[in-house]
């Protein structure tokens, strides 16, 4: 599965790069394939693998603040690994035509 997350801490104020760069950290700690942008951080892995990385990271934010927003979408399908990587290589590859 792979899972996009976002994690907003909520009531410290628009600067919350540092609060988010607490939750990035457990997720590259996890050892799980992972890929940050703009707007999410997306995880791959297995269900409760995935779903414990997000449990965690949200813990590390909501630690510094006391409410954390968290918006989550995730992609559960069998037998695809390293769907990180070839979900946009099919983009790419249609873009390239």
């Amino acid at each position: 599965m792979i899972a996009a997350f976002s994690i907003t801490p909520i009531g410290v104020g628009e600067d919350v790069g540092a609060y988010v760069a607490e939750a990035v950290r457990v997720v590259r700690a996890s050892g799980l394939p992972n890929r940050t942008d703009a707007m999410f951080t997306s995880v791959e892995g297995e269900w409760d693998e995935v779903m414990d990385v997000v449990k965690r990271a949200v813990e590390a934010v909501e630690a510094r603040c006391g409410r954390v927003s968290l918006v989550l979408k995730a992609d559960i399908r069998q037998g695809v690994t390293d769907g990180l990587t070839k979900k946009v290589e099919t983009v790419e590859r249609y873009l390239s035509s």
